[in-house]
């Protein structure tokens, strides 16, 4: 019984190494895939233009008041304080917004991209953040605000929705690392095997 059991073992080992060796064989024959040059990968990535790695829908309930406006004569002065004191303009929205944030690919140059061998490495431009505020579920309320005081009101709260999210650390790392994966899954399909992401090129590198 205990030399069946060891003729079996010894099969089933040498029967791991035949397996072994010919797949280690197979990928010394197989000849390595070419990736393109430097040049091309920065070709085929600013392709994409704009790479949109998050967007997000953000709200907010704010006030506003506008400064009144000198008249510049006698007569619109008076219109003027009439205006400010029977009927202070005043006026109180819930503002919904679209946020997007993603990379503008066509800064990406000859300098950002450096390849050896079957590795890449990457310098990618800033997150770029655009706000868009969302009219149709914007809710004006208690107001008396003539239009173009309300389109002071939206673009009050456009760029304070663009500060706020550009100033969202963990909402720019989150856009970051989707942009990466994108263009990683973009040259590993070029034929690299291992892509960088870093802040700058070593001059050695350069």
């Amino acid at each position: 019984m205990r030399r069946v059991r060891r003729l079996a073992l010894s099969i089933l080992l040498a029967g791991l190494g035949a397996a072994g060796g010919a797949l280690v064989a197979s990928r010394l024959l197989r000849p390595e895939r070419p990736v393109p040059p430097a040049a091309v990968v920065v070709e085929r990535v600013r392709e994409a233009a704009r790479l949109e790695t998050l967007q997000a829908t953000v709200y907010r309930k704010i006030s506003f008041a506008p400064e009144p406006v000198p008249a510049g004569s006698l007569w619109g002065d008076l219109v003027a304080w009439v205006r400010e004191t029977v009927r202070p303009p005043r006026g109180r929205a819930i503002v919904f917004a679209e946020a997007h944030l993603g990379l503008d690919l066509s800064r990406l140059g000859p300098a950002s991209v450096r390849v050896d061998g079957h590795s890449a490495w990457v310098v990618l431009p800033p997150i770029e953040v655009n706000v868009e505020i969302r009219p149709g579920e914007t809710e004006v309320i208690d107001s008396n605000l003539d239009s173009a005081e309300t389109a002071q009101l939206l673009e009050h709260a456009r760029v304070a929705f663009q500060r706020e999210i550009e100033a969202d650390a963990r909402l720019r790392e989150r856009a970051r690392l989707q942009a990466e994966r994108a263009i990683r899954e973009l040259l590993l399909g070029l034929g690299f095997e291992e892509v960088h992401f870093v802040d700058r090129l070593s001059p050695a590198a350069s």
